[in-house]
């Protein structure tokens, strides 16, 4: 079959090679046909190294297709079923499960070792988190997949993978954003774009987008921003509201600088919302002064801040009942062939979100 591949950590570019093969099946496990796939900046930082990933390896984490073939002891899904893929599935056992945190659940972790792609005759090759949806087919466990609606887009609801439901489940589950409060949304990108969706569903009687790139700001109005300012003018923004800033202030880059940013313009008991993913060497620092003074809380956000199932299932409602709009956020469509030009794509900030489709 056909699949991307990055062959060593620091690529800027990916290999696309039909001599890729999709290995493991066996008891607890499910083979899945993919149809489409998103790119997720997600997918860039494993290439660059910010997220440990193993090369060589098959980006890609937000996918769905359908289930060609189940394994001995799999109940939760059957062939033929359309399901997205999970890149972090809970166990439902550990310390986090039990305390109603399956979002932090890490067990998943330990198949990053493990083989999921054969290249050519004899090398081994990794999958995402192990998912690796830049491929035709994909071998994962079956707490990998979640199952949608027969009747929703691959293309759609390959978006669910990962950066909708991250920014929806900011703003539903870990922010909990008001009615008639005041937000602010740092990056405009997939994942920002679907947290102002999440906060406009919450009832948020101000959003507003802060984005260097205009037509990044311009496009977010369309998604329920109320206004869209330069990084430049979020200072005098956030000062002009009553408080002197945002009740909500999220962060979708994943830089210290704009978290600092975030912090600077929530107001006095305000929240700042982390959802960027960032590097492990690049420090933000708050003094213990303002820290007690201003009691602003610091919001980390996970994977959606909430049981991804649960999540995921709120998402699909949301779209099916009109309030959450998926279709208009997939702003490019390319084969596998074109998966380098999505890459330039998103890194220039022209796209929202690319699907590649995979037939």
């Amino acid at each position: 079959m056909r699949a991307a591949i990055l062959h060593e950590t620091g690529q800027d570019k990916l290999e696309v090679r039909d001599d890729v093969e999709a290995v493991g099946f066996g008891p607890g496990k499910v083979r899945v046909r993919l149809r489409a796939t998103s790119l997720c900046h997600s997918d860039l930082s494993a290439m660059a190294g910010i997220m440990p990933q193993p090369a060589p390896f098959v980006p890609g984490h937000e996918g769905a297709g359908d289930v060609v073939a189940v394994g001995e002891g799999v109940t939760s899904v059957a062939e033929g079923d359309r399901v997205v893929l999970c890149w972090m599935p809970p166990c439902g056992v550990c310390g986090h499960c039990r305390h109603g945190q399956s979002h932090l659940c890490v067990a998943s972790l330990r198949r990053l070792s493990t083989p999921s792609f054969r290249l050519g005759a004899a090398t081994d090759a990794f999958g995402f988190y192990s998912t690796g949806t830049f491929a035709e087919e994909v071998v994962v466990a079956a707490d990998s997949v979640i199952p949608v609606p027969a009747d929703m887009p691959y293309e759609v609801a390959a978006l669910i993978g990962c950066g909708v439901t991250t920014g929806v489940g900011a703003a539903v589950n870990t922010a909990q954003v008001q009615p008639g409060s005041s937000v602010a949304v740092i990056g405009a990108g997939g994942v920002g774009i679907a947290a102002v969706q999440g906060a406009r569903i919450c009832g948020a009687a101000r959003i507003t987008v802060v984005d260097p790139v205009a037509s990044r700001r311009e496009r977010s109005l369309a998604f329920g921003a109320t206004d869209a300012v330069a990084p430049e003018e979020l200072k005098a923004t956030s000062r002009g509201l009553d408080g002197g800033g945002f009740d909500y202030v999220f962060e979708a880059v994943g830089r210290s600088a704009t978290v600092r940013a975030a912090y600077d313009a929530a107001r006095r008991g305000g929240a700042v919302v982390v959802i960027g993913a960032g590097a492990k060497d690049d420090q933000v620092s708050f003094s213990m002064a303002e820290l007690f003074f201003n009691e602003k809380r610091v919001l980390p956000s996970f994977y959606g801040g909430g049981d991804v199932r649960r999540t995921s299932g709120r998402v699909i409602d949301l779209w099916r009942a009109g309030r959450l709009d998926l279709d208009s956020m997939i702003t490019h469509r390319l084969p596998l062939e074109g998966v380098n030009e999505a890459i330039a794509q998103m890194r220039s900030g022209e796209a929202l979100r690319t699907v590649l489709t995979l037939g």
